[in-house]
């Protein structure tokens, strides 16, 4: 389901030019109406439902209403973003209240390089980075 505005919560980040939704959607989908000074979704049906908005909207104004396999019982999902970790609340329609808490990150924003475990690889070829000129698959560490 994609990402909604409630609009009694959303104060525009207060009135900048581009809100924090707006810049963490990777596929543009969230603008700010300049009249009502309130972020929307402007494309719902492209929603990938990454939960970045919600993750990143300073007045948790924004949710996504899960699918039925993901949240049972027609419960709601709310993420509050610490610094270290995100604390997801899953409130279900019976009143029940879950919490379940993630890391975020392990490197440095930037810092990451997918390219560092492919030194003297032929990125060139048509071979997966994985494989091997024999055919053989070189197995990845579990993660």
């Amino acid at each position: 389901m994609p990402s909604y505005v409630i609009d009694e919560k959303c104060d525009g980040c207060k009135g900048g030019d581009k809100t924090a939704c707006m810049y963490i959607c990777p596929n543009d989908l969230m603008v700010l109406d300049p009249n009502a000074m309130k972020a929307y979704n402007q494309e719902p049906n492209q929603c990938w439902e990454c939960f970045s908005c919600v993750k990143i909207c300073p007045t948790q104004a924004i949710e996504v209403r899960g699918y039925s396999d993901f949240v049972p019982l027609g419960s709601s999902i709310m993420p509050m973003l610490g610094t270290e970790d995100v604390m997801w609340t899953c409130k279900f329609r019976n009143g029940l209240i879950k919490r379940f808490k993630f890391p975020i990150r392990t490197t440095v924003e930037g810092a990451a390089n997918a390219y560092k475990d492919l030194k003297g690889k032929d990125l060139d070829s048509e071979l997966l980075s994985t494989e091997e000129a024999d055919g053989y698959t070189i197995p990845t560490p579990a993660t």
